[in-house]
């Protein structure tokens, strides 16, 4: 029996090394961070092992290893000797005691060393990666440090290899959009998050990708004031907008000089004195249609009126950006066309989606679960359909994209206003 409890111990000591092995390398490095800096015993050693993963590898492996030939060299020469013994004297001939003996116990110390010095602690360490790490990392470093000659050696002749096929220095994949998103989605699932902050965590992340053009209010939205137009038409405006603030120009859309705040004429108004609109008119900044929407952000908190005057390339005026239009576009909380209560998407009985045609097109993409091509010329659905065809739609007409049958439903007289998306049957169906 001395034998077999030898043999215990080792396939447990190989669970320790499975167990640390795998949860340093599955504990996240931001959270071994965040433990370290709140005084965690062992976070730091952890982290240390974490980012430098190549002495902690060999310690293991070498653990790992001679624990195997340990338990290898008692399992088939002691236990299985005596087993051996044991069967001739029930009869069997020396062969098939041997046989028998020899192969009944390797195969139930294989068992125990897959389940109890592999699977059992590496279940455990995935369920618990931070918390194990930080309880064994400092014995880890202890036996690398005890180790030392033969875990440079190993640790060296793997770097070597790695250099002779081209995998030196090879930088770590950075954390991508897609990977934030599956992280938040699992937090939402576990309960440590709600779904608005999911939703909005989902806005900030679409709101790095976009250009202005894709956050702006149209031109062709945009309620504006003629400095040329009779006053008894201006004052009619501003007794009608439901805006405070409007883009006023001189003349032409192409030649915006700036933008009025409402409130300031409030004040000349109730004194009775004569309507001077030009005199209130403050300087807006002018930003490209392609600039980023955080650089727009920037631009709007440096401005000494929040709203930004889009103009595209060749001077044109294109539309307005405020922090309303930032807002909606992490949150969703407000739209654009003043009184349009109307949903961008609602999910019909068949499975197919009624969108609107101002709907982003990259939150369509989440929507529909498909990829968008990086270089696109179009931010809407709208524009999505109108890039498939390569001319204005007449109702009815549909474009087949991203595994999707997208089909004009409703026309606003030139403009693309619902789109029926329905997806497409697979290849070989």
């Amino acid at each position: 029996m001395f034998e077999l409890g030898v043999a215990l111990v080792l396939i447990v000591i190989n669970g320790i090394f499975s167990l640390s092995e795998l949860a340093i390398v599955s504990a996240r490095k931001i959270r071994l961070k965040t433990l370290a800096a709140e005084g965690r015993r062992g976070a730091a050693a952890a982290l240390a092992l974490a980012e430098n993963p190549g002495r902690f590898l060999s310690t293991v492996q070498i653990g790992i290893t001679l624990v195997g030939v340990l338990a290898g060299a008692f399992s088939g020469a002691a236990l299985g000797q005596r087993l051996s013994q044991e069967l001739r004297t029930l009869g069997l001939s020396n062969s098939a005691a041997d046989w028998v003996g020899y192969g009944g116990v390797i195969g139930f110390i294989t068992y125990l060393s897959v389940v109890i010095g592999e699977l059992l602690p590496k279940s455990i360490a995935l369920r618990h990666a931070e918390a194990i790490a930080c309880r064994m990392a400092a014995p880890m470093a202890f036996l690398s440090t005890l180790g030392a000659p033969v875990v440079w050696l190993l640790d060296a002749s793997t770097k070597l290899v790695l250099l002779l096929i081209g995998q030196a220095n090879e930088p770590q994949a950075a954390v991508t959009d897609e990977e934030i998103k599956t992280l938040v989605a699992e937090a939402h699932s576990a309960g440590s998050i709600e779904a608005h902050e999911q939703q909005m965590i989902s806005g900030v992340l679409r709101l790095g990708d976009r250009a202005a053009r894709a956050l702006m209010t149209p031109r062709a939205e945009v309620d504006w004031l003629d400095l040329s137009e009779p006053e008894n038409v201006l004052r009619q405006k501003l007794v009608e907008t439901t805006h405070a603030r409007l883009p006023v120009s001189r003349g032409d859309m192409d030649d915006m000089i700036g933008v009025l705040l409402i409130r300031e004429l409030l004040g000349p108004a109730l004194r009775g004195e004569p309507l001077n609109i030009e005199a209130h008119v403050r300087p807006a900044p002018v930003v490209p249609d392609s600039i980023d929407a955080l650089d727009a952000l920037n631009v709007l908190r440096e401005a000494e009126t929040p709203m930004a005057l889009v103009h595209d390339e060749y001077g044109h005026f294109e539309g307005v950006v405020t922090p309303a239009d930032m807002l909606d576009a992490i949150a969703g909380a407000f739209r654009s066309n003043e009184g349009d209560d109307e949903p961008e998407a609602v999910k019909r009985e068949d499975g197919s989606w009624l969108l609107a045609g101002w709907m982003p097109v990259d939150e369509m993409a989440e929507l529909l679960r498909v990829t968008l091509p990086e270089n696109r010329s179009f931010d809407t659905v709208a524009g999505l359909v109108l890039d498939g065809l390569i001319r204005f739609p007449t109702l009815g007409e549909a474009v087949e994209k991203l595994g999707w049958r997208f089909e004009v439903v409703d026309l606003d007289g030139r403009r693309v206003d619902k789109v029926l998306a329905s997806k497409l049957p697979a290849e070989g169906q």
